[in-house]
């Protein structure tokens, strides 16, 4: 549904009276309607238009101001002015965080003009991947799994390791996939999670025949633990699973791994891939269902995974029973904690203060509406005080890798690594890790980011 915005340059109003939370329609993205171009720039006009008599949402990414510049710079000051080349220059800005729909637009539905501006975003990148396809660059940087698995190899680790630490092999990574020379890149580990988490006798679950008789309701928790790895926490930060694996156990909740799992899809959405997010989805939601059918409740220890899972294949599927009870019976690490304690089922007997914790909040944890779990567990340790930033680090999945976003990206997290080398904090954390090299980055005295889960695992002295 939509409705004629005001005209250009008048700030609208909020509808009088609202009070209704808003409101997610389904991506009708297995429609013909969705890949038609015409009707794809009419609705992009119409939403710039009213984003450009708000402009709420100048502060949150560079999507916004290569547009409000734009239509600046034309002799009327209006959208319609604006060449269509940079409608796509707009697109490319957006990386679905969903800072706009969830924290600043007053337009979303329910509210008549319907604005949705990251799905529309999604929208205009799917058409793109359909018509014109995915660049090698762009194939090989969503390419969790397999890459991944490669440079995982042992032996090929170390190699792939030392080339990416070389002046010369980051040139080399510049100009082949037009990743930035000065930007974070992970390092692969041969002794994956995977492996490290079975060696301490972590075991698969066995997944069918319990299912009644451990089915709890939403909301609740089992007590009992399928790990999502993610590609991320398997291959480049091993020590994330087993930090949190330490935790969980520590609380008496059980720690098991599913019996196999791919890439969540946020990367490949991130593209407008749909089609690489469905062969993704088909694969991962029978494993997790399984699992939640044998009793299990699932977590994952990166905010964009569990928003995969919690939002965009539930808008993607919403006819699917699958996936809707996968996203049920998905936590944050630091959700499911605090569910405990909320039954009384949380350990507080920690062996060390923390001190003073810079913690940087990520957009894809907000967005889901939990309120700060990982600060109000955090605030447990005795003799520990949390600096909380809600402000975006510039990360946002590959786009802050790219040769040309990078500076764009830097100036979006400037904020945060301002505020994170102010505060003189005992240990700067996030959620999200790579938003934690990020912020790493742009520091002048880089020490090393600590996850949440590594400052509870030392809290508790495990």
């Amino acid at each position: 549904m939509s409705t004629t915005p005001p005209r250009s340059g008048s700030a609208p109003a909020r509808r009088e009276g609202s009070v209704e939370a808003p409101t997610r329609h389904p991506i009708e993205w297995r429609t013909a309607e969705f890949y038609d171009r015409g009707a794809l720039e009419k609705e992009l006009e119409r939403v710039f238009d009213i984003c450009h008599g708000c402009r709420r949402c100048f502060s949150l990414c560079n999507a916004f101001p290569t547009l409000f510049d734009a239509v600046d710079a034309t002799p009327q000051g209006e959208v319609a002015g604006v060449d269509r080349k940079v409608f796509w220059e707009v697109v490319d800005h957006c990386y679905l965080c969903d800072m706009c729909f969830m924290t600043k637009c007053p337009y979303v539905p329910p509210h008549p003009w319907n604005v949705d501006f990251p799905h529309l975003m999604l929208r205009a990148k799917a058409l793109r991947v359909r018509s014109e396809g995915l660049k090698l660059a762009e194939r090989v940087l969503a390419a969790t799994d397999a890459v991944g698995q490669l440079a995982g190899i042992p032996v090929v680790a170390e190699v792939v390791n030392a080339v990416n630490a070389s002046t010369a092999g980051r040139v080399l990574l510049e100009k082949t996939l037009g990743v930035d020379r000065t930007a974070p890149i992970p390092e692969y580990h041969a002794r994956n999670a995977r492996k490290r988490l079975a060696a301490l006798g972590t075991v698969q679950p066995a997944v069918g025949a319990e299912a009644a008789d451990n089915a709890r309701p939403t909301g609740d928790t089992t007590g009992r633990v399928a790990l999502f790895i993610t590609c991320y926490g398997n291959r480049n930060a091993p020590e994330l699973d087993e930090d949190l694996a330490a935790v969980f156990k520590h609380n008496g909740i059980e720690v098991a791994l599913l019996p196999q799992e791919r890439c969540c899809g946020m990367p490949r959405l991130e593209l407008g891939d749909l089609a690489g997010v469905a062969k993704l989805k088909e694969f991962n939601i029978a494993q997790l269902a399984a699992a939640i059918d044998a009793g299990y409740d699932i977590v994952a220890p990166i905010p964009s995974c569990t928003l995969m899972f919690k939002q965009e294949l539930p808008l993607m599927y919403p006819e699917d029973e699958a996936v809707q009870r996968v996203a049920s019976r998905m936590f944050d690490p630091f959700e499911y904690l605090m569910l405990r304690r909320a039954a009384g089922l949380l350990r507080t007997d920690f062996k060390a203060s923390l001190g003073k914790v810079s913690y940087h909040v990520p957009c894809h944890l907000r967005v889901q509406n939990l309120g700060l779990k990982t600060r109000d567990l955090l605030q447990l340790v005795p003799g520990t005080t949390i600096d909380t930033i809600e402000r975006c680090s510039g990360h946002n999945g590959t786009y802050g890798v790219k040769q040309r976003f990078r500076a764009a990206s830097v100036k979006i997290g400037r904020p945060v690594m301002q505020r994170v080398e102010n505060a003189r904090a005992d240990h700067y954390a996030s959620d999200c890790p790579m938003a934690g090299h990020q912020i790493q980055s742009g520091l002048a005295q880089a020490g090393a980011p600590e996850h949440p889960l590594r400052l509870l695992r030392i809290a508790y002295g495990l």
